[in-house]
């Protein structure tokens, strides 16, 4: 798959809009997420000014206390109304600190409880999330499709080899991990369940 990568500060700039649109919407002043996500009141004015290179560990970290699914942050500001997304522009992020990279292939545009990510993990790559649970209720799937991945979530370890799919409710903290030295492929479906439909 050839990678087509926004620019770091066009992307950072992205991010920035979304977090300070979500933040508004919910009312929160930089305090109060601070202290709902556990990231710095500085690090989160950073990140809203586009001055910062956030990993997806802080990344999720905020997503989680704006209750959202960290696919959600790189969503367009202000969408068009386009139930099409294609591959030219579909938004790819490498994160710093890992390596691996996703890809949205959903299109942000479109007013779906569903979202679609494509991610290629490296090898020997680690990442850990400190997620908690969220309202409304956040739903994942992750489908191996070519490689190995070894997914923990709270207390549950999974071995997933190409062809797996786990599914989870995203309420405890999780890592993935890379043991092989290919890179793994992966696709995450995600699925928002508002309260009214449970």
């Amino acid at each position: 798959m050839k990678e087509i990568e926004e620019a770091p500060s066009g992307l950072n700039d992205r991010i920035a809009q979304r977090v300070r649109d979500l933040r508004a919407q919910r009312g929160l002043s930089l305090d109060a997420l601070a202290t709902h996500c556990g990231v710095s009141r500085s690090m989160i004015s950073l990140i809203e000014r586009g001055e910062s290179s956030p990993t997806a560990v802080l990344l999720e970290k905020l997503a989680t206390g704006l209750g959202v699914s960290l696919a959600s942050l790189f969503e367009a500001p202000a969408p068009a109304a386009d139930p099409v997304s294609r591959l030219a522009s579909q938004l790819q992020w490498r994160d710093p600190h890992s390596g691996y990279v996703r890809r949205n292939v959903s299109p942000g545009s479109f007013a779906s409880p569903i979202q679609i990510v494509e991610v290629l993990f490296p090898p020997k790559a680690r990442v850990a999330y400190e997620t908690a649970a969220r309202e409304p209720v956040i739903h994942q799937q992750v489908w191996v499709l070519d490689g190995v991945i070894e997914l923990t979530l709270g207390d549950d370890q999974h071995r997933l080899a190409t062809g797996d799919c786990l599914a989870m409710v995203l309420d405890r903290p999780m890592s993935y991990y890379n043991p092989s030295r290919t890179t793994t492929r992966y696709a995450v479906v995600i699925a928002t369940v508002p309260s009214s439909w449970r």
